[in-house]
């Protein structure tokens, strides 16, 4: 299970009983958490999945005869953490990212981070996230979360692989058969998608898809530059759409992180929100820490003139699902009241609200 408690020690003198697949997972785990340069993440996420098939018989007799560096995948450092496990050896090198990465991630938003039952947008490696489908459900069931949306990105993000529709049926098929394999959990993996806002408030993906889904988070992730009130007529168009459910980072600024900075889009926020209210669509605050969207002033005035909120994590690796308490943090700050963030919910009243505007535009006359 994924722990976000520090512990002690160099991981010399104490014990494990963890297994090598469990360490090599948990320093991913908090190398994700810690936002630490993708290829050391990939080294253990990668010798994890190598060792995994194998007879733990096998794994241990490859770790006391020196051997496992034959195998694909697996090098010296991940060698290391597998052969101190097999040996009931706390790994040093999982000892030293606990010691940098487990401790808390803010100093406040931890209440309400209590409340939430889940995460409603995340990417797995079927667009530009970092690891597979099953990955992610794990990780998020290991977290506590009740359960996560899979919102991989539409056709028209080709930078980010997005789903056409072909591989967006084909998606929903892996989501069926990774809730069977969790089945008594009580967690649910549900069908999402981040879906591209189209230069004239459109949604990039066909409404028949669509329609299948649990939950859809529209954004704008083109020409954020575009001129205040057509943006703004772009996105109120995408907001009437009763498909949509959620209004995803919805600035699409930058503030920090390894791929610059950049401002957001301007638009008139007043009407823009006052058009989520009139539609039931949910504002998100972001919690990637590169993005804080919206900003404050925005955050406030959404609160102000009656939105509801889905605090997410925008997760593209599974250290990165324990991002939520970021958002946290931002909503407690703003005075937010917990029954207007809809991921605080129990999974059937989301998925209710979720569907309204797909079953009432679909109902026969």
């Amino acid at each position: 299970m994924v722990q976000t408690s520090a512990t002690g020690g160099d991981g010399s003198d104490a014990t494990y009983d963890g297994g090598p697949v469990a360490a090599l997972r948990r320093i991913a785990f908090l190398l994700e958490r810690g936002r630490e340069d993708t290829y050391k993440v990939k080294a253990f996420r990668t010798a994890a999945a190598s060792i995994l098939t194998l007879p733990a018989e096998e794994v241990s007799a490859r770790a006391a005869a020196g051997t496992l560096t034959e195998l694909s995948g697996v090098g010296a450092s991940s060698a290391a953490v597998i052969e101190e496990a097999c040996r009931g050896v706390r790994p040093r090198r999982l000892a030293k990212v606990e010691r940098e990465h487990a401790g808390p991630l803010t100093s406040g938003g931890t209440e309400l981070r209590s409340r939430l039952r889940g995460d409603l947008h995340s990417h797995s490696d079927w667009s530009d996230g970092g690891s597979p489908i099953e990955e992610m459900a794990f990780t998020a069931v290991e977290l506590g979360h009740e359960y996560l949306v899979l919102t991989d990105h539409s056709p028209r993000l080709t930078v980010a692989r997005g789903l056409s529709a072909e591989r967006l049926a084909r998606q929903l098929d892996v989501v069926d058969a990774v809730n069977e394999h969790l089945g008594g959990t009580g967690f649910r993996l549900l069908k999402g998608i981040e879906v591209d806002i189209l230069d004239d408030g459109g949604l990039d993906q066909t409404d028949e898809l669509l329609s299948r889904l649990d939950l859809r988070v529209a954004s704008v992730h083109s020409k954020l530059k575009m001129e205040p009130a057509a943006m703004t007529r772009r996105m109120i168009a995408a907001i009437a759409n009763p498909r949509m459910n959620v209004l995803g980072h919805c600035t699409g600024r930058l503030v920090t992180g390894n791929r610059g900075v950049r401002p957001g889009s301007k638009f008139d926020a007043r009407a823009v929100f006052e058009a989520c209210v009139e539609h039931d669509v949910a504002v998100e605050i972001n919690s990637r820490p590169e993005r804080r969207d919206p900003p404050t002033a925005l955050l406030e005035l959404a609160r102000d003139i009656g939105c509801r909120f889905s605090i997410d994590s925008d997760a593209h690796a599974p250290g990165q699902l324990d991002f939520l308490v970021y958002g946290c943090e931002r909503a407690e700050a703003a005075g937010i009241d917990p029954d207007r963030i809809v991921n605080t919910w129990e999974c059937d009243r989301l998925l209710e609200w979720a569907d309204r505007g797909v079953r009432a535009d679909t109902v026969d006359p």
